[in-house]
């Protein structure tokens, strides 16, 4: 036998807040976990506004002597330097398009916060209802019981709409995900995300941009949770029976799978299929101290694995153009300050970064922290004097 909840409601109600103190934290006010607070330090090259990267074909300001931008058949795509939030690159980064699964970046950055990764949920027949016809699945599977991690590496390693919708169950619905998930890409600044279907899947009207996907790739990659899991190569997912099964991230780039070459120093972040958007991918990749994000969306030459050849080729060239390239915009352009930004560097979360760059944690860390701890406390509390066994089927 297992333990399971007698309802939703103890889940919805830690959900609720944590969601609370999640607004009240000064430091995570605007956006919650994710939120990027800006680049600070010293004096820098003045960013152009916003309006150049409205402008349609590329944009690139490079200094003589930097390699030439790779060929890219992507209908839209960016290079940006994930630190300062510099782009350093761009083709039209502003069109909207089908965004497929890269958008369960955004739906992690919503839910994260507010699902303490210990909590332990017995799937219920409704949570599953609703998935689209041909949606990549994890095998999430009615009367078994998984921890809300078990759940987050079946999102981010087999991109599992069922996943999704579980989650979204447990955080308060999936009207309510969508909408939470659309307030939170207004507060990064991402404009041009109109959100319908929280997993990404194709529904009319459901878009974003590579500029909004690299912003989100960028906030996921300053929450610890989220570059674990984004980062991650293999896990187990849980089967009938106490059983389990290999499970393999889905983004060749990270992984190696199907003879696309892994890249050196690749971190992330989340790639994405469907036939209306084709293949998009958000990437993330370290080297020499400095991390570039880059963003492609729906290649218009070669196969299924042209997306990612294409960010290869764009990282390769970010890392040959940085600091020799005058930004043509930046990823704080449109972003919801509710307070100044930090005064002094920041850096990736260790779960992003080398040891060296270990040391600096974002203000918000602690308040999300302390509030998923006493998310937690609130589930167990609730728990003590509300459970009833139910037979594992």
């Amino acid at each position: 036998m297992t333990i399971g909840f007698t309802s939703r409601a103890v889940v919805s109600t830690c959900v609720l807040c944590v969601a609370g103190l999640l607004a009240l934290a000064p430091a995570a006010g605007a956006a919650g976990t994710g939120t990027d607070p800006g680049a600070g330090g010293g004096p820098r090259a003045a960013v152009p506004q916003p309006a150049l990267l409205y402008r349609p074909g590329t944009q690139v300001r490079a200094h003589a002597g930097v390699p030439r931008l790779p060929d890219v058949s992507a209908m839209s795509w960016l290079v940006a330097d994930a630190h300062t939030g510099e782009v350093l690159a761009a083709h039209d980064a502003h069109r909207r398009l089908p965004p497929a699964s890269t958008l369960k970046t955004l739906f992690a950055l919503t839910v994260l916060p507010v699902l303490p990764q210990g909590i332990r949920h017995t799937v219920h027949e409704d949570e599953l209802a609703g998935i689209g016809a041909g949606s990549s699945l994890v095998g999430v599977a009615e009367g078994l019981t998984y921890r809300v991690s078990d759940l987050w590496r079946g999102v981010f390693l087999n991109s599992g709409n069922d996943a999704v919708h579980v989650l979204a169950e447990l955080s308060g619905g999936w009207r309510s995900a969508a909408t939470r998930m659309q307030a939170k890409a207004r507060a990064l600044g991402a404009r041009d995300t109109h959100v319908l279907s929280p997993d990404g899947y194709d529904t009319p009207g459901q878009v974003s941009s590579a500029y909004d996907l690299a912003v989100f790739g960028r906030a996921g990659l300053r929450n610890a949770e989220f570059a674990q899991y984004c980062g991650t190569v293999e896990a187990s997912f849980p089967g009938r029976g106490g059983s389990s099964y290999p499970i393999r991230n889905t983004n060749r780039l990270l992984s190696g799978a199907d003879g696309v070459q892994p890249y050196p120093g690749l971190i992330g972040v989340k790639n994405g299929y469907t036939s209306n958007a084709g293949n998009t991918l958000v990437a993330a990749a370290r080297r020499d101290g400095r991390t570039l994000v880059v963003t492609v969306m729906h290649p218009q030459t070669g196969g299924g694995f042209t997306v990612y050849e294409e960010a290869r080729e764009l990282l390769d060239w970010g890392f040959a153009a940085a600091g020799r390239a005058e930004p043509v915009g930046s990823l704080d352009a449109l972003r919801v300050r509710s307070q100044p930004a930090p005064t002094a560097p920041v850096a990736l979360p260790a779960a992003a970064v080398p040891a060296e760059d270990a040391g600096a944690r974002w203000p918000e860390t602690g308040a999300i922290a302390a509030a998923a701890a006493l998310g937690a406390g609130a589930v167990a509390l609730a728990l003590r004097g509300r459970v009833v066994p139910r037979e594992r089927s």
